[in-house]
């Protein structure tokens, strides 16, 4: 079955760094454009970063475009988010999604939280 399961969120200070991965089964991943979105408290999900296929096209939403780089490894059918310059609004559950054509597919997301 399909399955996409992130990882590597927790708690980090402001200005400080984390990389999530999703991880990616069930569904042939090099077929599929990959996403990451997040959604805080209260407030609905958004996009965050997505990457084409073969990765070679990459977009940011404004809020985090030269502090975030999406990446993918298709060899591991893996995605990461690496973040940098974190701050407290970076703060939500950040959740991986595999979309071709009209189907799409989410994780389970990893909780991120940025506070001293």
């Amino acid at each position: 079955q399909v399955q996409l399961v992130e990882s590597g969120g927790g708690l980090v200070q402001p200005g400080g760094s984390l990389r999530l991965s999703c991880a990616a089964s069930g569904f042939t991943f090099s077929n599929y454009a990959m996403s990451w979105y997040r959604q805080a408290p209260g407030k609905e999900r958004e996009l965050v970063a997505v990457i084409t296929s073969d990765g070679g096209s990459t977009g940011y939403a404004d809020s985090v475009k030269g502090r975030f780089t999406i990446s993918r490894d298709n060899t591991k059918n893996t995605i990461y988010l690496q973040m940098y310059s974190l701050e407290s609004e970076d703060t939500a559950v950040y959740y991986c999604y595999a979309r071709r054509s009209f189907t799409g597919y989410w994780g389970q997301g990893t909780q991120v939280t940025v506070s001293s």
